[in-house]
């Protein structure tokens, strides 16, 4: 009789913890990119310490986080935006080209529209801000790995204000032209010299681009025509 019962206990143990591996998930592997070694030590020791989740690698520039994600092939990549030899937009395009099952959520300190929407646009499943509480930032890598978008409450509203902004009156060719000389931090005179017009011309243009973005600045204009798309992002090819 001992002996039996030892085997159904033994038996009924095996059938546990069978059923309990069946219960138990996959963890999700992480790829970190960040330029900042304490940022990425900081991560890694934070979701180390979580359940189901693995840091499988580390990259500090976003031509790194490429090679790392075409090795490790991560079903997360934590993703900083402003990194070395190729930023982490360009980098989110070339891992989404190499291994298209990986899910990028960018994590930065920047908030503007424009980064937002080049993340977006390059592929991105989320976007959050690096002072994400912890748990919060924990969830968002389990959500990621199922698929779903990510934002943080700020990121959100932006968006969201974004999508209810009249879209502004399209710039002139000049215009357009006027506003990327401001971008590239030309005074008025030197605009004037580059297109050939006098510089109370380049004045004129620039009141019209004003009126047309809502704007009364120059740096105002140059970052709103970003925003719609009516200029190239600082750093993007166009």
């Amino acid at each position: 009789m001992t002996g039996r019962r030892d085997r159904e206990h033994s038996e009924g143990a095996g059938a546990n913890d069978a059923a309990a591996s069946v219960r138990q998930p996959a963890p999700v592997t992480v790829l970190i990119a960040d330029d900042h070694p304490v940022v990425r030590e900081g991560l890694r020791g934070m979701l180390s310490a979580e359940p189901a989740i693995t840091v499988v690698g580390e990259a500090g520039s976003g031509d790194e986080a490429v090679v790392m994600a075409r090795l490790n092939r991560p079903d997360v990549v934590l993703m900083d935006l402003r990194m070395p030899h190729g930023d982490g937009v360009e980098a989110t395009a070339g891992i989404l080209a190499a291994v298209p099952g990986t899910r990028i959520v960018v994590l930065t300190t920047y908030d503007t529209d424009a980064d937002i929407v080049r993340a977006v646009e390059a592929g991105a499943t989320g976007y959050l801000l690096k002072d994400t509480p912890r748990q919060d930032l924990v969830d968002a890598v389990r959500a990621a790995a199922r698929g779903e978008t990510v934002l943080g409450p700020a990121v959100a509203g932006r968006l969201v204000s974004r999508l209810r902004r009249p879209a502004a009156e399209p710039l002139s060719a000049r215009e357009t032209e006027v506003l990327t000389l401001v971008a590239r931090g030309q005074t008025n005179a030197e605009i004037g010299r580059a297109l050939h017009i006098s510089e109370a011309t380049v004045k004129t243009h620039l009141l019209r681009a004003f009126g047309k973005l809502g704007v009364s600045d120059r740096t105002a204009a140059v970052t709103t025509a970003i925003e719609h798309g009516m200029l190239p992002a600082p750093g993007s090819a166009r």
